[in-house]
């Protein structure tokens, strides 16, 4: 269960991490605050590249992180999107597959929608039939 204070402070810390964005190209700055189990707070922004294939999008910028700094074990409870651009902004699909690595079909997401209206919906919702790690044994 994730709080209306801590959804509150996710989309907060989300908005603050898409400030950091360096995105010349699209000029579309995202950010990303993930809840890990253990309560701690990580945040990312996407990093763009003149390539755009080579961009880095702000939730993998936050997994990536929070191994850094957490250890390859993480668990995500929730996560929250957010941008500079007053655009809809839910978890491309490469973002959900990474999701799924190390959170459930619980996770919480947060996400703006159209007209910036905040959303919210779970993984599971977002990528019903995720493929795992325990189909490669």
């Amino acid at each position: 269960m994730v709080s209306e204070a801590e959804k509150a402070k996710l989309r907060e810390l989300a908005t603050k991490a898409a400030e950091h964005a360096y995105a010349p190209y699209s000029r579309y700055r995202v950010g990303a605050a993930l809840l890990l189990e253990d309560g701690v707070v990580v945040t990312g922004c996407n990093v763009e590249n003149c390539s755009y294939r080579l961009t880095n999008c702000a939730e993998q910028g936050a997994i990536a992180r929070a191994v850094v700094e957490r250890g390859p074990g993480i668990r995500v409870r929730a996560v929250a999107v957010a941008n500079l651009n007053d655009a809809a902004s839910m978890p491309c699909g490469a973002c959900r597959q990474t999701l799924s690595e190390f959170g459930g079909d619980a996770m919480l997401v947060l996400y703006p929608g159209e007209g910036g209206a905040a959303m919210e919906t779970t993984l599971g919702e977002l990528l019903p039939h995720a493929f795992r790690g325990e189909f490669l044994a």
